[in-house]
């Protein structure tokens, strides 16, 4: 295949607004991913292409970007999913995500991002006397959990979010999923306290139950859904957020 690609550049030492540069790639192998095309570019036609990346097999969530307008891992997207049919060439345009201060070219500013994870505890509370070896749960209890636990921070259902567009202040889905997770272990006791957090204008509330997330999500997590499980525990109260389901 020959793959057409446009990549929206930007350099704020040197640019005053982002702007298109296109590259035509001959030769490439349909199984071969965005990524490589990336990585191709940077090689060995232009060594100022600045873009993440790390373990390059959808774990990491590094690269993460705009790829035809939607968000996706470029390490996931192979170039046949973007082909169209009797087209000589495979157009495929690349942006950074949206919503977060672009640092340069595809890399963007995540230290929101993460601010808003931060915020929702992201982790285990509890302060009882620990067990003779660990706290188990059930693996009915651990089902409830399970869907959010996949996810890699890497930002596609956030900034996917036209509430987050609109307002950066929004926590935004994926630090609501990450809540989620914790919310509902049956080892957790600090329930009330992410609820408290959530429970504010910037919080659940601000979901508009667009999808946007859960389409953008590279590990199929139904973001949407758990959202609206947080929204119902908020109503029902923290001692009742294990009983949702």
């Amino acid at each position: 295949m020959n793959v057409q690609l446009g990549i929206q550049r930007f350099n704020p030492e040197n640019d005053a607004k982002p702007y298109w540069q296109s590259f035509l790639i001959t030769q490439v192998d349909p199984a071969e991913r965005v990524l490589d095309l990336l990585k191709y570019v940077k090689a060995h036609v232009d060594g100022t292409l600045t873009f993440r990346h790390s373990c390059a097999h959808g774990v990491c969530g590094s690269d993460a970007m705009r790829i035809n307008n939607l968000n996706r891992l470029a390490c996931k997207t192979l170039v046949q999913a973007l082909a169209r049919p009797n087209t000589e060439r495979v157009p495929i345009r690349v942006q950074p995500l949206l919503g977060l201060p672009v640092v340069k070219d595809l890399v963007v500013d995540m230290d929101p991002f993460y601010e808003h994870y931060r915020s929702i505890i992201p982790f285990l509370v509890n302060e009882q006397e620990a067990p003779g070896r660990e706290r188990l749960q059930s693996p009915e209890e651990r089902a409830i959990i399970d869907d959010g636990t996949k996810c890699i921070l890497c930002a596609c259902c956030t900034t996917s979010c036209p509430s987050f567009w609109a307002n950066g202040r929004y926590v935004g889905p994926a630090a609501i999923v990450q809540a989620h997770r914790f919310i509902f272990d049956s080892r957790d006791t600090g329930a009330a306290e992410r609820l408290a957090v959530l429970d504010r204008k910037t919080g659940v509330w601000r979901c508009r139950t667009v999808f946007n997330c859960t389409e953008a999500c590279p590990r199929d997590i139904d973001v949407t859904r758990l959202i609206g499980e947080v929204k119902l525990a908020i109503a029902q109260g923290p001692r009742r957020a294990g009983r949702v389901r």
